[in-house]
């Protein structure tokens, strides 16, 4: 049994195998959900709120990503499997965490919070933060240095998870409140994304070498060349990241125009 899935050399085997560390950090995420919740609202959550649901499905989400088969066949097989996790830990999860924590929550943080740590969700910096996490954690020789062990692989999927917290905390979190950043700035940083987030699906998708050794070395699976693998990875960057991110642009624009015909009324 491993605490986290980590690139192993070995020939893919169907035989399933518990991460006992995805398992921990599902458990206590929920755990810490639910405490926040009863103490903000005198209730525990309820599977009839479409906010605890929206929680519940970030978790299911991280759990999708990290654990067997995704999270073992990203960590050391498919590139293509290393993107999906990508998008479902640093772009649909955070999302959907943050739209699942109640009002009261925020509330209760905005009247005892004085922690120097918001200063990193103001927009700028989270955007500099998100692409800078993306890059980094795309190069080859981070990705190849990290992805043989439990620790390394750990520590990538925890920036993406800390990166996709930041990046979606602008547009989605009511605190801190900024005045100044409006549902017309909210969909032009998240048009920024959709821009930055093109480099590593070029990168990818033309190079016409093979990106990252820890894929190419990797035990084949049948059915799909390590060519194809890598050029599907620059696809899902590219694709599904436009998918999620145009999702929140549309659900923007359609609040923004609500309250445009709300105030016109």
């Amino acid at each position: 049994m491993q605490f986290w899935c980590s690139a192993q050399g070995i020939p893919w085997s169907w035989t399933w195998r518990p991460y006992v560390g995805v398992w921990v950090l599902v458990v206590v995420l929920a755990f810490l959900y639910a405490r926040w919740t009863r103490r903000a609202t005198g209730e525990w959550p309820s599977g009839r709120s479409w906010r605890t649901v929206s929680f519940a499905a970030a978790l299911a989400a991280l759990w999708l990503a990290l654990d067997w088969p995704i999270g073992a066949l990203a960590a050391g097989y498919l590139s293509s499997l290393h993107m999906l996790q990508f998008l479902l830990v640093a772009l649909i999860a955070p999302a959907l965490g943050l739209l699942g924590i109640p009002n009261e929550v925020w509330e209760g943080l905005a009247a005892r919070a004085r922690s120097p740590i918001l200063r990193l969700t103001h927009p700028v910096i989270a955007f500099l933060a998100f692409n800078l996490v993306v890059v980094l954690t795309h190069w080859p020789l981070v990705v190849d240095g990290l992805m043989g062990s439990q620790a390394g692989s750990f520590l990538i999927d925890m920036l993406w998870l800390g990166a996709g917290i930041l990046l979606w905390w602008p547009v989605v979190a009511p605190f801190p409140d900024r005045p100044g950043f409006g549902y017309f700035l909210k969909i032009a940083y998240l048009i920024a994304v959709t821009i930055t987030t093109t480099i590593p699906f070029l990168y990818l998708t033309f190079t016409s070498l093979p990106v990252y050794a820890t894929y190419e070395l990797a035990p084949p699976i049948p059915g799909i060349s390590k060519r194809q693998d890598q050029q599907l990875a620059g696809l899902l960057m590219k694709l599904g990241g436009a998918v999620v991110l145009w999702t929140g642009i549309a659900a923007l624009f359609f609040r923004w125009y609500q309250g445009e015909e709300g105030s016109m009324a």
